[in-house]
Parts: structure tokens; sequence; C-alpha cells
């Protein structure tokens, strides 16, 4: 079978062997891709964000519990802090989510962030378009950051959860920009320890502010309490995953879900002409030695990086045009 035929079909060594290839910019893995996109398209893609340390990971377990008792498919892509040496995962693959690694119909991976900014390495949307070619109805992304550095979730999901934890600081935290803009729910974990309730109030004063929210949807917040208290965990995330299917089907009837595609669609089609034109000049610089002249030359301060960049930029404008 074609190898893409076996993504589509659902298998899973395909999928992994595919999402290495991505990781690791194989060139074969190019034209893979193609012809698993118009696949595409059809999940439920919802991100969780916040700090290391809120508890993210036991969250997305037990919500992939969940949905699974509902009958649905599920993907995960968890992106886990970077080597500064390798560029590779620290925690290596999850062993946190071990019950599920048997259940076909539940795909994991980790992946790195690879000093990606936001948190997400650059391979995660093309993972993300192989796991809703596979057929799975809900992929979940686990990122790495929290506030300014998780906002490049909402280039990929639909749905976004900003999990909080009391005793942090995040009490002044929730006030800053970014967080209010990236959140369609807030889940505070933990809330039984000292300072959830002001926590509360701090989310609660954040939204209060706000005149309109898009599709009427304002960001509900929900709390999750005792952890050893099994039925009122479960509970909880019976209600995340009632309230994220509400707040899917409110951008789906209010189409907003539009805006996401589309915001999603521009970041892919950025990042593909970036590594299509740009990094093939730079490793033809690297080839020819010229990007080893270029460095000397800023480091000696004879030229800045602008320049040396518009005039790279000139002379490849000139050869499309045909001077």
């Amino acid at each position: 079978m074609e190898f893409s035929h076996k993504i589509m079909a659902g298998d899973t060594r395909a999928a992994s062997m595919l999402i290495r290839k991505l990781e690791d910019r194989v060139s074969e893995a190019r034209p893979i891709m193609k012809r698993i996109y118009p696949n595409t398209g059809n999940a439920h893609i919802i991100g969780f964000t916040g700090a290391p340390g809120a508890g993210k990971s036991t969250l997305i377990d037990a919500t992939i519990a969940e949905y699974r008792k509902r009958g649905k498919t599920v993907g995960a892509l968890l992106i886990d802090p970077s080597s500064p040496f390798t560029g590779g995962s620290l925690l290596g693959d999850r062993v946190r989510m071990q019950r599920h690694v048997h259940d076909p119909d539940v795909f994991l991976r980790s992946m790195s962030s690879r000093g990606a900014l936001g948190g997400l390495s650059r391979a995660v949307g093309e993972a993300v378009h192989v796991l809703d070619a596979m057929g799975k109805d809900i992929i979940i992304i686990e990122t790495v950051g929290s506030g300014q550095m998780g906002i490049d979730i909402i280039n990929h999901a639909h749905t976004i959860i900003v999990v909080e934890i009391p005793g942090m600081g995040d009490e002044v935290q929730v006030l800053k920009a970014g967080i209010l803009e990236i959140a369609d729910i807030f889940l505070i974990n933990k809330g039984h320890h000292d300072g959830g309730g002001k926590l509360y109030q701090a989310l609660m004063h954040m939204l209060n502010m706000v005149d309109d929210y898009p599709g009427g949807w304002r960001p509900p917040i929900v709390m999750a309490r005792e952890l050893d208290n099994q039925a009122e965990f479960l509970k909880t995330i019976e209600i995340l995953v009632d309230t994220m299917g509400e707040h899917y089907q409110n951008i789906v009837k209010n189409d907003l879900i539009g805006e996401r595609i589309e915001r999603k669609a521009m970041m892919e089609l950025n990042e593909a002409l970036e590594s299509t034109i740009l990094e093939p000049v730079v490793r033809k610089l690297q080839e020819n030695g010229k990007l080893d002249d270029f460095l000397d030359k800023v480091v000696k301060k004879e030229l800045d990086p602008t320049s040396i960049a518009d005039a790279v930029a000139q002379r490849i404008m000139q050869q499309l045009e045909g001077k």
C-alpha cells in the first residue's frame, strides 16, 4: 500500500515515521504531505497551554479517556522543551499517558519545541494534518509555555484551554496582554490550594473588562479542585469536554471557525515560503563560503545584518526579473 494511503487508513507506524521525517526536515516527506492534505480539515483541534507544573498532562490524560468513553478517536501532540545541544526533546516519549498506548484509536506523540519561541515547533502544524488525515476526531496539542510563550497555539487550535494554578503569581499574570486574546476556556487547576479564590476573582475581573465577545462566547472558568477525589475530578473533566464541544459548536454556528482556519493557513503558507525560498538561499551561502564572509563583516562592524539581507534579497529579485 502506498505510504499516504497507509496514513489515511489510520496506520500508526506510518504516521509516526512521517512525523519524524517532518521534524528532521527530510525532503521525501513533502510529496506525502501534498497527497494527504486534501483529506484534512475534519478534526476538532484543541490546544492546552499553561505554565510548567500546572498539571496539563494530567488533565489531557483524563480528557483523552473521557473522549474515548464517548467513542471519539484522539490524537495528541505533546510538545516538550528542547535540549539546547541536540534540539531533541528533554522528556522524550511520555510515560504519563501509558494507559492509552495500546488503544488503537489513540495516537500519542511527543515533539520537541526545537527552540520555537511560541512553544511549538514548526513541524507541529504539519503533524496536525497527519493526525487529521488519519481520521482522528479530536486532536490535542499541549504547549510547553504559558503567557506570551504559549500564544503560538492560536495559530493551530480551534479551541484553546489556558490552565492556571494558584500560588504562582498568576493573579497578576492573567491581567497581562495575550492571555485574554487566546483563551476560549480558563481552567483553574488545584483550585483548592491557597489563592484559588483570588485567582478566580482576577480572571473574572479581566473578563468583565471586555464589552463584547465574538459570537457571544465569554470564556468560562472551569475549576478543578481535589485531584485525590477521583469522582469529583472526573466530573470536572466531563464538564470540560462538554464545554469544549459547546465552544466548537459556537464558532461553527457563528461562522468564526473560518477565521481560525484562515489564520492557520496563513501561518503555514508563510512557513512554506520561508522553507522553500529562504532556506535554500542560506544553504547556498554556507556552501560557497559567503555566509562566513558576511558573518566576519558583521562581527567587525563593517556591515550590519540588515544591509547584508537587503543586498542578498535585491540580488535574488534581480535574478527573478531576469536582470
